[in-house]
């Protein structure tokens, strides 16, 4: 199983900035920040798609993205909110699911 679907099966949502900041929502606060941040008319949750439409999803706005273009899973860590990133795939990887 790859680590894009593991991730996909425990998230909350998923999120896209439209051009290449594409994440995968594990908590209900990271939800929360995405909306502040803008987010809410490029984030999807679990009670809008099931598994298979959030990957079907991810791997349009991954194909649809520019060159840069990474997906992350993002969980609230307190203390300190940078180690709550996990890369999924990497910045200028080819991702094929």
């Amino acid at each position: 199983m790859s680590t894009v679907l593991k991730s996909v099966q425990e998230a909350k949502a998923i999120a896209w900035d439209t051009c290449h900041k594409i994440y995968v929502l594990m908590d209900d606060e990271q939800v929360q920040k995405m909306v502040e941040y803008g987010y809410k008319d490029d984030m999807l949750t679990k009670d809008e798609l099931t598994t298979e439409q959030m990957m079907n999803t991810l791997e349009d706005w991954y194909a649809n993205s520019c060159a840069l273009r990474f997906i992350q899973a993002v969980k609230t860590v307190k203390g300190d909110p940078n180690k709550g990133f996990n890369s999924l795939v990497e910045q200028g990887e080819d991702w094929v699911r």
